[in-house]
Order: C-alpha cells, then sequence, then structure tokens
C-alpha cells in the first residue's frame, strides 16, 4: 500500500512540473501582453536632444563670450550722468578782477593812459626797507587808465630819469578805474653811503609812460613834499604795482 501512494505522488508533482514547462512555453513564444505582464519597457540608446545653440543653459546666463560674469550694462554711465566741467583762467591781461567794473567804469578795453590830468600822486615815506618811499597814483578822472611802465620821477632840478628795477616788471598793465590806485617803490638813496652826488629837495614832478614805453605821455603831476627829501646817484624805482607789497619788495 505504501508504495501504491509514492508512486501517486511521484506523478501528481510530474504532471504540475509539466503543467509550469508548458505555460513558460507559451510565455516566450509571445502569446501574452508584456506590458500587461508589468515588464519594464526597453531602455533606448539614443541621445537626448540637446537645447537650441542661442539658448544658454542656466549656469551660462550672466556669462559673456570669454566666460567671465558680467552684469547688463556693466562698466557704461548711465545717459542722465552729468559731464566734468573744466575749469580755466579767464586769461585777462588786466591786474584788476572783472568785478571792478560794477564801480562805474568804462567799457571796453582800456587803451587811455594815467597821467597828470587825471591822476592825482603822492610820495609817502615807509619804514621799511630803509631809505625807501612809497609812490601812489590815483585814477581821479571818469574814465579807466591804465598805469603804464614806471614812474619818471624828477627830483629838484635833475637832468635825469633815474633807472627802474627790472625784476619788478609785472606780467601785465595795470588798469585803473575811477578812483582805484597803483603803486610804485622809490630806493631814494644807499643805505651804506655808496651813493654819490646827493643833494635834498622839497620838488618832486612825476611824468608817466604812454602804451609804447617809448616817452612821457600827457601831463606831467607836480607833488607836494611836506618835508625835503635827500636822494643821491642810487636813487632807483619799480614799475607800477597792483599791490602796495610788491612796489615795497624792491
Amino acid at each position: 500500500m505504501r508504495t501504491l501512494r509514492l508512486h501517486r505522488t511521484a506523478r501528481t508533482s510530474a504532471l504540475a512540473t509539466a503543467a509550469v514547462l508548458a505555460a513558460l512555453s507559451l510565455t516566450a513564444c509571445g502569446g501574452g501582453d508584456s506590458s500587461a505582464a508589468g515588464t519594464p519597457a526597453p531602455v533606448s540608446d539614443a541621445p537626448s536632444p540637446q537645447p537650441a545653440n542661442d539658448a544658454k543653459a542656466p549656469a551660462e546666463q550672466g556669462k559673456d563670450a570669454k566666460g567671465s560674469t558680467t552684469s547688463p550694462d556693466a562698466g557704461s554711465a548711465p545717459d542722465s550722468a552729468p559731464a566734468t566741467e573744466t575749469k580755466k583762467g579767464s586769461g585777462s591781461t588786466h591786474a584788476e578782477p572783472a568785478a571792478n567794473t560794477s564801480k562805474g567804469a568804462d567799457s571796453g578795453v582800456v587803451t587811455l593812459a594815467c597821467h597828470g590830468g587825471n591822476s592825482k600822486v603822492t610820495l609817502k615815506p615807509v619804514t621799511r626797507p630803509v631809505n625807501h618811499m612809497l609812490l601812489t597814483v590815483t585814477n581821479t578822472g571818469s574814465k579807466s587808465c591804465n598805469a603804464y611802465g614806471y614812474p619818471a620821477v624828477r627830483f629838484g632840478e635833475a637832468q635825469s630819469v633815474p633807472p627802474v628795477y627790472e625784476e619788478s616788471k609785472p606780467q601785465a598793465v595795470v588798469t585803473l578805474f575811477p578812483g582805484e590806485s597803483a603803486y610804485a617803490g622809490v630806493m631814494t638813496n644807499s643805505a651804506d653811503g655808496s651813493g654819490t652826488g646827493g643833494y635834498s629837495t622839497k620838488n618832486l614832478t612825476v611824468y608817466f609812460q604812454g602804451r609804447d614805453l617809448s616817452g612821457s605821455t600827457g601831463q606831467g603831476a607836480n607833488v607836494p613834499l611836506s618835508e625835503k627829501v635827500y636822494v643821491d646817484s642810487t636813487l632807483t624805482v619799480t614799475y607800477w604795482q597792483a599791490d602796495m607789497a610788491d612796489a615795497l619788495m624792491y
């Protein structure tokens, strides 16, 4: 009996195995739907499409052709930025600024020379430098005048015009509006006594140069002196100056 049962069990197992093999054979022959059976779709080896050449990837945005990072319109100034103005000098050849025209002086280029007929001249002693005096000419006329060159001073009955300190020549002609003054320094005698032909006088006449500096022009000015002035062969003057301190530097 036992032998018979074993034969039945073995037969049943063989039948089950044969049924499984038959089902597998049918599947291999393509009898079923692979998607329905849950089989994954085959993977394609074809490369995925690339973005167009004119469309940059996010990581490449903001880079120029050389790969350096830039921002839009970097390095260019805004349209509303003001331009830089460079200021230059006025270039005026007159010693006085243009603001002085508010004093009622005539307009235009000044060519009239200062002289004894439109000016007043004074001579005053100064403490420094020693043996020096300050000559002042003031425009008393109604028009502007130019103090050309240097004063030609005549003390007493002198027959010659004293020399001028050439280094005192200003860079521009001194223009005097009505009421304004120019200055000249006068060294009357040497401090060390080296001068010769000295004499004292209370008479002084000042003559003025014209535009071409070739000689005197207009009237001479008689200058009143409160006391006698001692002069000798070292008598020297400066050019007319717009500033008093410049006239006493020599």
